[in-house]
C-alpha cells in the first residue's frame, strides 16, 4: 500500500486480491467499519494503487448533503470519462448520460432509468476493452437512490476486467447499505471489516498528523478510550494537546467528542460551517453569500476552521475533514438556524431540484412557492430518469401539507417507475379510499390496475379497470388508456372475444381523441387480438399502427406495434422476417436497459428460433432468459424462463428436465392467473408424451385445451393451438378416431380459410394418419403428399421432418421400400440436425424395418444422390460442378461418399446402380 496509510496487512491483502481477481472475473470488495475507523484512508490508497496498475478508475465520494440529489454520485463516476467513450454510446444511452451530467435538459420524453444503468454498463464495458476498470465508491450509505439503482444495474451484469470497491459505514441506521452491492454471483463479493489499530499504529498516526509524539501513558489512555479508532484517537489527542492538564473530562464516545468540539467553535465560524454543511458541494463564494459576508471575511472564518482540522480548503472548494464533523455542525445547529440557512441558500442556487429541497427544508408548512417548486423539481428529476428522486420530492410536498389527490397519484406513479411497486400500491390504495366516485378516482384506480398488471394479477387488474371505466366520465385520453389496458388484461384471463370488443371500443375512442401514438397502440392491439380470435391478419391495420407509433415513448412492450407486427409475421409463417424484426427490437431493449421487456421478447424469440430450426440460437436465448429472470427476481420471469427451457428440453429429448420445468412453470402461472402463458407448459407436456409414445399421458395433459378448441373452433392459429397436431396424433393412437377427425377438420378448415401453411401442412399430416388408421393407404399417401407440398412454403424443418417420417411409414406400408428408405433417411438426418433425439430414434426405428439390400442407396443424402445421378449420365466432375454451381472438390467428395455407401468402385458401377434403382414412374408413393 502507499504511505497514505499505516500497515493493515489483512486489508492490504484484500485490496490486492481484488485488483488481481478483476483481470479474470468480476469482483467486488466491500469495506465495512464504524465511523472514523479508516475506511476512507484505505479507499484512497486502493484507488491510487489501482491507477498505478493501469486500471481505469471511476470514483465517487458521496456526502450526506447530497444523498437525496438525483444522480449526484453517478455524475461523479462519469465526469472523468473521455468524451470519445460517451460519444460511442447508443442514442438513448448518450441522452441519458447527458441528462445525468446536466449537459442536456429534461424536456420532452422522460429518460427511462434503466437506460441510465445500461449506459453505465456500456461505459464500463468500453473502458474494459482497453484496461481493467475499478468503480470505487466511498461512503456508500450516502449514495442517492437513483445512482444506487444505476450502479446496481451495472454491477449485476459485470464481466471480467470489471471490479467494484465500496466502503460503507456500519450501524443499525445503515443496515440497507451493508447489503449492497450485488454481482453476477454471490461468490464475487468479498466483505471485510476494518480492524482497530494497535497502540503502535495509533502512535504513528497521531505523530504524523500532529507533528509531535505523545508519551506512552497518554497513548495508552487514548488507545483505551478510542478502542483503536484512528479518527477518535486523533480527536482525543487534539483535545489533550489543547488541554494538557485535562481540566475538562474526556468524552467517552466519538459522537460526544465531536459534539464537544463543535460546541467550542466561534459563532461566526459556526455559521460559515453550517452553510458548508447544508450543501452538497460547498465553495467559498457560496458560503460568503449565504452568510452575508464578503469573500475575504468568509476565507478568514474558514481558515480558522481549517487550522482546527475541521475542514480542508482546495482552491475555492471546501471539504470537511471527516463526515462526522459535517454531521456534527449541522446537527448541533438549532432547527430555526438550519431553516434560516436553507431559506438563504434557496435564493442562491440555480438548479431547480436544489432550490426546491432548500425551500422544503426551510419550511414547516408548504406555501404555494415551495409546493410548486417541488412539483417542478419532481418533473425535472423524472425527465432525467430519476423517478426515485421525483418521488422523494413529492413526498416532501405531501409532508408539508400538499397532499392533493393529483399529487398523490403522481407520487404513486413515480414510486412505480422507480421499481417500488409495493410503496406505489400503498399510496394509491390510500388515495382511492379518500376519493369520491368520479374521474379523479378513475385515474387513481387505473394506476392501481397498472401496478397489478405489473404483478401479473390479471384478474384483479381487469376488475379495477372495469371499475375505472365506469367512472371515467369525459376524460377521453384516460378512457383510451383504460380500454387498451383492459383489452390486454381480459385476453390474459382467457376471454379473447371480450378482449376484441374492448379493443374495438379503444380504437373508436382513440380516433375521437386524435393522439397518434395512443391510436397506434389501440390499432395494433386490435389487429393482434382479432388475429388471436381467428379473424385473420389485418396487415393494413398493422401498417397504420406502425406509422403512428412513437418509438421514443416509454410504451409497454406488449402494446408496441413493431413488436406485434413481428409476432404476427412469425405466427403467419414469415419466420425469417420475424427473426430480423425481433433482433432489432432486442437491440433497442438492450440499449434502453429494458430487462422486463426482454423477458417478453425472449419468450417469443425462442419459439421463433426453434420453429425455424435454429436450435442453438433458441438455446442461447433461453439461457439468457434464465439469467435475466434471476436478475429481475419475481415469479413470472422465472416461470417464463422455465417454460422456455422446458419446451426446448422436450424437443431435445431431455425428458426429466422438460417435465420438471413445465410443471413448475404451470404452477406459477396458475397462481397469478396468467391463462395465456399457462397454455405453453401444457403444450410442452403434451408434446413430450407424444414424443415418447405415452399417448394416454399426452391426452391427460392436453384434454383441457381441447375444450377451448371445441368452444372456439375458429381460433386455431399456431400461437393459440400449437398443441392441436399432437392431440390428434395421440387420439388416433388411442383409437378415438371420431374426435381426431373433428379436430383435424377444424385445423384443415382454418388453414384453408386463413391460408396458413402451418395449419394446412399439419392438418394434411393429421388427415393422412387418420386415413391410414382406417386402412386407406393410397388416400393417406395422397394426403401426406399434399402436406409435403404445403411444407414447401413453411420454413419449419421439425414439422417437415415429422411429415417425412409419416411419408416414409406410408411408403413402407405400400411396399415402396427404396423410396421409404430415402424418405426416412432424410427424416433421420433432419431430426439429427435439430437435436431431436426422441424423434430421430423413432425415425431410425422405422428405417430399420425397411429391408433394402446392401448397396441399395439406403443412406445416400439428397445432395449425394443428386451428384450421383448426374455423374451416372457420364458427366465429368467439372461438368457436374458447373451444372450444380458447386466446386469440383465438393463433387469429388460427394461421389466418394456415394461409392462407400453403395459399396462400388467405378463410374460404370455407379451408372448400373442408378439405372436399376426405382424410377419415378415405378414409385407412385414417393414423396418429396
Amino acid at each position: 500500500m502507499t504511505s497514505r496509510t499505516v500497515s493493515r496487512p489483512a486489508e492490504e491483502r484484500a485490496v490486492a486480491g481484488l485488483l488481481d481477481a478483476v483481470a479474470e472475473r468480476p469482483m467486488a470488495l466491500v469495506v465495512e467499519g464504524e465511523p472514523g475507523i479508516g475506511k476512507t484512508t484505505l479507499w484512497l490508497a486502493a484507488v491510487e494503487q489501482a491507477r498505478e496498475r493501469g486500471f481505469h478508475v471511476l470514483s465517487a465520494r458521496p456526502a450526506a448533503a447530497e444523498s437525496r440529489l438525483a444522480y449526484a454520485s453517478l455524475a461523479d463516476l462519469l465526469a472523468g470519462v473521455d468524451a470519445t467513450v460517451r460519444a460511442a454510446l447508443p442514442g438513448p444511452q448518450l441522452l441519458a448520460v447527458d441528462r445525468v451530467l446536466l449537459r442536456a435538459d429534461a424536456t420532452g420524453l422522460p429518460t427511462d432509468q434503466r437506460a441510465i444503468g445500461a449506459a453505465l454498463l456500456s461505459v464500463v464495458a468500453k473502458l474494459a476493452d482497453g484496461a481493467p476498470v475499478l468503480v470505487a465508491i466511498d461512503d456508500v450509505q450516502w449514495l442517492d437512490q437513483s445512482s444506487a439503482h444505476a450502479i446496481e444495474f451495472a454491477t449485476r451484469r459485470f464481466t471480467s476486467r470489471m471490479g467494484l470497491l465500496a466502503c460503507v459505514r456500519t450501524g443499525p441506521e445503515h443496515a440497507g447499505a451493508s447489503a449492497w452491492p450485488q454481482l453476477p454471483s454471490p461468490e464475487a463479493v468479498d466483505r471485510i471489516s476494518m480492524r482497530p489499530l494497535s497502540l503502535g499504529a495509533l502512535h504513528a498516526v497521531v505523530t504524523a498528523r500532529l507533528g509531535r509524539a505523545l508519551s506512552r501513558p497518554v497513548m495508552v489512555r487514548i488507545r483505551e478510550l478510542s478502542r483503536g479508532n484512528p479518527f477518535f484517537a486523533l480527536e482525543l489527542a487534539r483535545r489533550m494537546q489543547a488541554d494538557p492538564g485535562l481540566t475538562m473530562p474526556l468524552p467517552g464516545t466519538l459522537t460526544d467528542l465531536v459534539a464537544a468540539r463543535i460546541d467550542g467553535i466561534d459563532q461566526d465560524v459556526g455559521e460559515a460551517l453550517l452553510a458548508a454543511a447544508s450543501v452538497a458541494e460547498p465553495t467559498v463564494e457560496l458560503v460568503a453569500r449565504a452568510t452575508n459576508t464578503g469573500t475575504s471575511t468568509a476565507v478568514g472564518l474558514l481558515e480558522n476552521a481549517e487550522r482546527n482540522g475541521i475542514i480542508g480548503l482546495d482552491g475555492h472548494r471546501i471539504r470537511f475533514a471527516h463526515p462526522l464533523l459535517a454531521a456534527g455542525v449541522y446537527g448541533d445547529a438549532a432547527p430555526w438556524r438550519r431553516r434560516a440557512m436553507h431559506r438563504r441558500l434557496a435564493e442562491l442556487v440555480d438548479q431547480p431540484e436544489l432550490r426546491a429541497r432548500h425551500l422544503a427544508l426551510a419550511s414547516v408548512h408548504g406555501g404555494r412557492r415551495t409546493l410548486e417548486s417541488l412539483d417542478e423539481a419532481a418533473a425535472i428529476a423524472r425527465g432525467r430518469g430519476a423517478p426515485a428522486a421525483a418521488a422523494e420530492l413529492l413526498d416532501l410536498a405531501v409532508g408539508l401539507g400538499g397532499a392533493t389527490p393529483e399529487r398523490r397519484i403522481q407520487l404513486a406513479l413515480h414510486h412505480f417507475d422507480a421499481g417500488e411497486t409495493e410503496r406505489a400500491r400503498r399510496v394509491i390504495e390510500q388515495t382511492i379510499d379518500d376519493l369520491p366516485p368520479g374521474a379523479v378516482r378513475a385515474r387513481a384506480t387505473s394506476v392501481l390496475a397498472v401496478v397489478r398488471l405489473h404483478d401479473d394479477s390479471f384478474d384483479e387488474a381487469a376488475g379495477l379497470l372495469e371499475s375505472a371505466l365506469r367512472e371515467v366520465g369525459d376524460d377521453l385520453r384516460l378512457r383510451v388508456e383504460i380500454l387498451i389496458r383492459l383489452a390486454y388484461a381480459v385476453v390474459n384471463t382467457g376471454r379473447p372475444a371480450e378482449s376484441v370488443d374492448r379493443a374495438e371500443d379503444g380504437v373508436r375512442a382513440a380516433e375521437d381523441l386524435n393522439e397518434p401514438h395512443l391510436l397506434g397502440q389501440a390499432l395494433g392491439l386490435r389487429v393482434t387480438l382479432r388475429f388471436l380470435n381467428g379473424d385473420g391478419f389485418d396487415s393494413h391495420g398493422m401498417e397504420l399502427a406502425i406509422g403512428l407509433q412513437d418509438r421514443r415513448a416509454a410504451t409497454p412492450v406488449a402494446f408496441r406495434p413493431d413488436v406485434q407486427r413481428s409476432l404476427l409475421l412469425a405466427w403467419t409463417g414469415d419466420l425469417d422476417e420475424a427473426h430480423r424484426g425481433m433482433l432489432d427490437i432486442r437491440r433497442l431493449c438492450l440499449e434502453h436497459g429494458e430487462e422486463s421487456a426482454l423477458i417478453f421478447i425472449d419468450f417469443h424469440s425462442v419459439l421463433i428460433e426453434n420453429w425455424r430450426g435454429d436450435v442453438v440460437g433458441a438455446e442461447l436465448v433461453a439461457e439468457d432468459a434464465m439469467e435475466r429472470a434471476i436478475l429481475l427476481g419475481g415469479d413470472v420471469p422465472h416461470a417464463v424462463a422455465l417454460t422456455l427451457r422446458g419446451w426446448l428440453a422436450a424437443h431435445l429429448g431431455r425428458c426429466d428436465q422438460a417435465r420438471e420445468d413445465a410443471r413448475e412453470a404451470l404452477t406459477i402461472y396458475r397462481r397469478c392467473g396468467w391463462h395465456t402463458l399457462a397454455v405453453w407448459p401444457i403444450v410442452t407436456l403434451g408434446f413430450l408424451e407424444v414424443s415418447t409414445g405415452r399417448y394416454d399421458a399426452a391426452m391427460e395433459a392436453l384434454e383441457p385445451l381441447l375444450a377451448v378448441v371445441r368452444e372456439r373452433p375458429h381460433a386455431t392459429e399456431i400461437v393459440a393451438a400449437a398443441f392441436l397436431p399432437d392431440a390428434v396424433e395421440a387420439l388416433i393412437h388411442l383409437g378415438r378416431l371420431d374426435e381426431a377427425d373433428e379436430l383435424t377438420a377444424i385445423l384443415e378448415h382454418n388453414g384453408r380459410r386463413l391460408d396458413r401453411a402451418w395449419a394446412t401442412a399439419t392438418g394434411g399430416r393429421c388427415r393422412a394418419m387418420l386415413l391410414a388408421a382406417g386402412g386407406d393407404i393410397d388416400a393417406a399417401a395422397d394426403s401426406a403428399r399434399s402436406a409435403m407440398a404445403e411444407h414447401e412454403r413453411l420454413p419449419m424443418p421439425f414439422e417437415r421432418a415429422r411429415t417425412q417420417l409419416l411419408c416414409g411409414q406410408l411408403q413402407r406400408r405400400g411396399r415402396h421400400r427404396q423410396a421409404a428408405a430415402e424418405t426416412l433417411a432424410e427424416a433421420v438426418r433432419m431430426f439429427d440436425d435439430l437435436g431431436a433425439t426422441l424423434w430421430a430414434a423413432r425415425a431410425r426405428g422405422e428405417l430399420s424395418r425397411v429391408d433394402v439390400h446392401p448397396g441399395g442407396g439406403l443412406t445416400l443424402t439428397a445432395a449425394e444422390r443428386r451428384v450421383a445421378e448426374l455423374a451416372a449420365t457420364g458427366m465429368t466432375n467439372r461438368e457436374v460442378a458447373a451444372a450444380l454451381f458447386i466446386s469440383p472438390k465438393t463433387v469429388e467428395a460427394n461421389i466418394a461418399r456415394a461409392y462407400r455407401k453403395l459399396n462400388i468402385r467405378s463410374r460404370a458401377e455407379l451408372g448400373h446402380h442408378m439405372a436399376h434403382r426405382e424410377t419415378p414412374d415405378s414409385r407412385q408413393r414417393r414423396f418429396p
